[in-house]
């Protein structure tokens, strides 16, 4: 079991910065793959980033290559997204999840996610 708590979302303006934080519980952090979610009312949850469980690979779609960057921290039991240059069309609540030996992929099977955190970027 993997508990997930997501942090450091807030109220931007548009081309301005975040940082979203999301800690993890349990000693096995290292084996799981970890990505990033949005969803806005009334749309599907759509995949924003990933990263493996052996470190080194990545995947972004296409909205936010250039602009964030995923990262994570073993020894924290933390995975991070650093979001720059933000639009409006980046407001969403952020989840994190994570699968047991996954590759951070936009189509992984996800198994436990977190509560998310509120962007919300204004103009």
């Amino acid at each position: 079991q993997v508990q997930l708590v997501e942090s450091g979302g807030g109220l931007v303006q548009a081309g301005g910065s975040l940082r979203l934080s999301c800690a993890a519980s349990g000693r096995t952090f290292n084996t799981y793959g970890m990505g990033w979610f949005r969803q806005v009312p009334g749309k599907e949850r759509e995949f924003v980033a990933g990263i493996s469980w052996s470190v080194g690979r990545t995947e972004y779609a296409d909205s936010v290559k250039g602009r964030f960057t995923i990262s994570r921290d073993n020894a924290k039991n933390t995975v991070s997204l650093q979001m720059n240059s933000l639009k409006l069309e980046d407001t969403a609540v952020y989840y994190c999840a994570a699968e047991k030996w996954g590759l951070g992929t936009a189509k992984g099977k996800y198994d436990y996610w977190g509560q998310g955190t509120q962007v919300t970027v204004s103009s």
